[in-house]
């Protein structure tokens, strides 16, 4: 196996050992190269390949020492075929949370939350994707 040396910071690091320990991971090493195969994963589901598609995506970040906003102005403009709607809102006394609906292929909504994921000063990224063709209501 080929050894990969990355940067990340002390705390980062220190979770992720205590993770592996109470999850009974091998060690460090093992915990991320799950956590690489999920992620390269996420946007290869099949199913998923030439529909239309509903994104939402949260990001939390601290506006008192990032740039984060800007930065996640500017993708929105970039992105305006792609994003339908953008929500800011302040959380706590110094975090911020940008939510962005998303309408689009897997292609370019996975596109963009790797641009989003790649902004850095991000404290977390979450977000959903499902399909809105062939939508019928719930049934009672």
């Amino acid at each position: 196996m080929t050894v990969a040396s990355i940067s990340m910071p002390e705390e980062l690091l220190n979770r992720i050992d205590e993770f592996a320990d109470d999850h009974g991971y091998t060690g460090r090493s093992e915990v991320l190269r799950e956590a690489s195969r999920n992620l390269l994963g996420e946007f290869e589901d099949k199913r998923l390949e030439e529909r239309e598609l509903m994104g939402i995506v949260t990001v939390m970040f601290d506006y008192e020492t990032t740039s984060v906003k800007e930065k996640m102005m500017r993708l929105r403009h970039e992105h305006e075929d792609l994003v339908a709607s953008n929500f800011h809102s302040h959380v706590g006394s110094h975090y911020c949370m940008e939510l962005f609906v998303l309408e689009g292929s897997l292609e370019n909504i996975s596109a963009f939350v790797g641009k989003i994921r790649a902004t850095k000063d991000t404290l977390n990224v979450d977000y959903s994707v499902m399909p809105v063709d062939g939508v019928s209501p719930l049934t009672t």
